[in-house]
């Protein structure tokens, strides 16, 4: 089964950690990619969210506005697609992702088609 772990976090934090202590982050989060091995189907940190587009489109009109939807104090800051057998095992996989210490990962089962 396919779930989906986003990573949220204070931004501001992040940015303003001196580059040492940021890479010491880094290399926590290589280090949870390891021993979760084959369990990752596929990860990658975002850019800062002063750097998303929104697009909505209303009443066949295209919308696009910069930044993020909304202001939260909690940003999704990266995310990892788990390939795993259940929910529980996806549950112990989020807890070792080093941004549950100070942020939240919220798990999202990927949709399955019921087989005709």
């Amino acid at each position: 089964m396919k779930i989906l772990a986003l990573i949220y976090a204070a931004e501001d934090a992040w940015e303003s950690l001196p580059d040492e202590e940021r890479q010491a982050g880094y290399a926590k989060y290589r280090a949870f990619g390891e021993r979760a091995g084959g369990k990752i189907a596929t990860g990658a940190e975002l850019a800062p969210t002063r750097t998303a587009t929104t697009v909505r489109v209303r009443d066949g009109e295209l919308l696009v506005s910069d930044g993020p939807f909304a202001e939260t104090k909690e940003a999704l800051g990266g995310f990892y697609v788990f390939d795993v057998d259940s929910l529980e095992e996806a549950e112990s996989l989020a807890a070792e992702i080093p941004g549950a210490q100070s942020g939240a990962i919220e798990l999202r089962v990927a949709h399955q088609e019921e087989a005709a």
